[in-house]
């Protein structure tokens, strides 16, 4: 069964430690979910995974269900089973790619009509068949069908959009039939701050096993996603996991850490990765950059995954130079075990009350 236990509070600040469980494991809380939208982490192996330090990883409704379908994945035991992966899965419903689909998709009270970015058949996803769909798949934590709101958009449209998100969220509750999966409600309301707050109220009127904040990093600011975060944040129930959605840098992290909020997925790091961006604790580090041809360094000097203890920036710049795959994997791998340390160092300052001064050490960097 389901579960959330709070550990420990921050003096200073609203962070928090806290465990999840799931019938597939537990979760150590502030936590980063790699995400394996088709059911893969690119490039990565589980056992991999695993040995960076994953607790959980997220899979992709739309994705899933379009290929490779999910009678295929229900005749081969589950989304655990077919990937080969033990620990927790979280699902996203669909909503943020039927979003990202707009010149594809219709949206109406029913659900969305949206044609596919693979060969352009008509489907229809209602709330009813999203979580159908999740508990055919096997997930631990299951996210309900939401609008993603646009930015920028009008109040009005917030306003309905958040009204569409509300009525999605209880006919998702009232279909759900697996007592082992989770269900997680998603506030919506745009960029303002009193929608956000009537959505808040209105899922937990409802009721629901965790909270998350969507329609977040769709192209605002940095400092309008930071308000809203932090204006929603304390109206979550304190006994349940808050969940961040597609965030994001880790600076965004530990900022939202700080309000409150427990799990973040995004394809930041891996994505990143692909493109030979690195992550570092002074900065992005670009390993195709003429400056590392000769360079006998790790990315980083002190960093104990796999890729830094064992080859060097000007091995890593010829590899993807020349279009190695193994670059990627590289990348990945220490991208990777960049974000999940930081959530690991995040955690042990909260424990021992110094998250304040761990967080601003890492933004001076």
């Amino acid at each position: 069964m389901f579960g959330f236990r709070l550990i420990k509070k921050d003096t200073s600040t609203a962070a928090r430690t806290g465990k999840i469980i799931t019938p597939h494991g537990e979760v150590d809380t502030p936590a980063f979910i790699p995400v394996g939208t088709v059911g893969m982490v690119k490039t990565l192996t589980p056992e991999e995974l695993i040995d960076l330090g994953a607790e959980i990883i997220l899979g992709n409704t739309y994705h899933l269900y379009l290929r490779p379908g999910i009678d295929v994945i229900k005749g081969l035991g589950g989304l655990h089973s077919f990937i080969h992966w033990e620990r927790p899965i979280l699902t996203d419903s669909g909503g943020f790619q039927i979003y990202s689909l707009s010149s594809l998709r219709k949206i109406t009270e029913e659900g969305v009509s949206f044609r596919s970015h693979l060969d352009g058949l008509g489907h229809f996803l209602t709330p009813e068949k999203a979580i159908e769909i999740q508990e055919t798949l096997g997930s631990d934590i299951a996210m309900i069908l939401d609008e993603c709101t646009p930015y920028p958009s009008t109040y009005e449209y917030a306003k309905e959009s958040m009204e569409l998100t509300t009525k999605w969220a209880l006919r998702c509750k009232r279909v759900k039939k697996r007592e082992d999966m989770a269900l997680f409600g998603i506030v919506q309301g745009g960029m303002h701050p009193d929608l956000r707050k009537e959505s808040a109220q209105r899922l937990i009127d409802i009721g629901f096993d965790g909270y998350a904040i969507g329609g977040l990093s769709v192209g605002e600011e940095k400092d309008k996603m930071s308000e809203v975060t932090g204006a929603t944040a304390p109206l979550l129930p304190e006994g349940k996991p808050h969940y961040l959605m597609g965030v994001g840098t880790p600076e965004d992290i530990l900022n939202a850490i700080s309000m409150g909020i427990d799990i973040f997925d995004c394809v930041m790091p891996t994505r990143n990765a692909r493109n030979g961006t690195l992550f570092t604790r002074t900065g992005k580090l670009i390993i195709k950059n003429a400056q590392y041809k000769m360079d006998e360094n790790p990315i980083e000097n002190d960093c104990l995954c796999y890729t830094c203890r064992n080859f060097s920036r000007a091995y890593l710049r010829h590899l993807f130079m020349t279009e190695g795959l193994l670059a990627l994997r590289l990348n990945t791998i220490h991208n990777l075990y960049f974000y999940l340390n930081l959530m690991r160092e995040a955690r042990k300052a909260i424990e021992e009350g110094r998250f304040q001064g761990f967080k601003r050490g890492f933004l001076a960097l």
